[in-house]
């Protein structure tokens, strides 16, 4: 076959079949009478190899060796070419992402374009200082996507500040941050309360509520005292359960003596401690820390549970029981 016809079968141009010769990756078995190039089927079928290595990502020279070298050990340029690809397909993934945040912000013209872009930048930076004024720059500039992505990876304390501040004046990225709530990475999980903590809305509170199951101890643990402090009584069971661990177990009882503001509540918040109290499995610190807590409920319930707990077999117990029931003004 002469070269336009090979063209022609295998969809490679003429140009680049000229191309391949040169580099010596494909060499016409003959010539015609009249010093035209002749190809044969074992050279039409070496150029069909070669457009399937380019197309997995394979260079003209790695086709060359991958051909013509009979030692060449395929795996390790497979290994690379994976590499490569995943490196290509983060860098793809990354500019899509951005792109879709910059026209979520509607830009008017180029300028604004530059704008979120420069701003988008910024939030990446390696410097705290230019983080930080990214993310107090106007929020209808910066992304609300790009602000959540920023509060789940930033570890300084004055930046991730910031970016929580921002968010909670965006109104938005409430979801975004309940994914957090998923991470594989602990440090990601706190971020993403503590930024929903501190939004506004009805979105963020029942995401927060939600929290409350989380499989992390240190999740359930700011979550519980978070809604503790807005009265919701949702939280009792997980701030019982800090008490006994010992987690924030004095945060966790103030935010119960604020639950307990009626009788009901009050009533409701010393049965569960005093349940904890008398289980065989609860161990002597934790009993002290159930007793303890017990001092910030107010009620007949209470009182009863003390008077009883002054008898306790336990002697930190009982004096812990006896004192606070003084200071209650019923020993």
């Amino acid at each position: 076959m002469l070269i336009g016809e090979v063209a022609r079968r295998s969809g490679v141009s003429a140009r680049m079949l000229r191309h391949y010769e040169s580099l010596g990756l494909v060499r016409p078995s003959g010539r015609t009478g009249s010093g035209y190039r002749e190809y044969s089927g074992e050279d039409v079928r070496r150029i069909f190899h070669i457009e399937s290595l380019r197309a997995v990502g394979l260079s003209l020279r790695e086709i060359g060796r991958a051909l013509d070298d009979p030692g060449f050990a395929p795996a390790d340029l497979v290994d690379d070419l994976i590499r490569r690809t995943r490196e290509r397909i983060a860098a793809e993934t990354e500019l899509l992402i951005r792109l879709d945040r910059v026209h979520a912000t509607d830009p008017a013209g180029w300028e604004d374009v530059l704008q979120v872009l420069a701003l988008l930048r910024a939030l990446g930076s390696t410097s705290a200082g230019t983080r930080q004024r990214a993310a107090l720059a106007s929020v209808d500039e910066v992304p609300v996507e790009a602000l959540a992505q920023a509060a789940l990876g930033e570890g300084d304390p004055y930046v991730a500040g910031a970016l929580r501040w921002a968010l909670s004046r965006s109104g938005g990225g409430a979801a975004l941050l309940a994914e957090g709530l998923g991470s594989p990475v602990a440090a990601v999980r706190e971020r993403a309360v503590r930024a929903l903590a501190e939004m506004p809305g009805r979105e963020a509170a029942t995401l927060l509520r939600e929290a409350l199951v989380s499989p992390d101890a240190v999740v359930r643990g700011r979550v519980a005292l978070t809604l503790g402090a807005r009265g919701e009584a949702a939280a009792i069971p997980v701030l019982v359960d800090m008490i006994v661990a010992g987690s924030n177990d004095t945060d966790a009882a103030d935010a119960l003596s604020v639950l307990a503001g009626d009788d009901t509540a009050a009533d409701r918040i010393a049965s569960l401690l005093v349940g904890r109290i008398g289980d065989g499995t609860t161990g002597q610190p934790a009993r002290g820390r159930l007793t303890q807590a017990l001092a910030g409920i107010p009620g007949s319930t209470a009182s009863r549970a003390l008077a009883d707990l002054v008898g306790d077999a336990d002697r930190a117990v009982a004096l812990t029981a006896a004192y606070l029931l003084r200071l209650r003004g019923d020993g």
